[in-house]
């Protein structure tokens, strides 16, 4: 795997939205979102590793590798703007 690869296996990815010359509202920068754990995964492999049921319901998910906890990256921006 080169290190252009590893770059881009990330779940929170960014754009920046075009921004014409002539559009009257200020430019919006990065956009983020979010892809899920599934698309890098082709298939469940067996004895995947299981979370205890009890932690399962509270993750949303039995496998470890399909859990993606969701980071607001704006959160941290408020925060650094004050």
């Amino acid at each position: 795997m080169t290190n252009q690869q590893k770059m881009t296996f990330t779940h929170l990815k960014s754009y920046r939205p075009f921004h014409s010359l002539y559009d009257p509202c200020k430019p919006i920068g990065l956009k983020y979102y979010s892809t899920p754990p599934n698309l890098y995964i082709g298939f469940q492999p067996p004895n995947f590793p299981q979370f205890p049921p009890h932690e399962a319901l509270k993750k949303g998910t039995l496998w470890p590798p399909f859990w993606d906890p969701y980071e607001n990256p704006y959160e941290a921006k408020e925060r650094d703007d004050l």
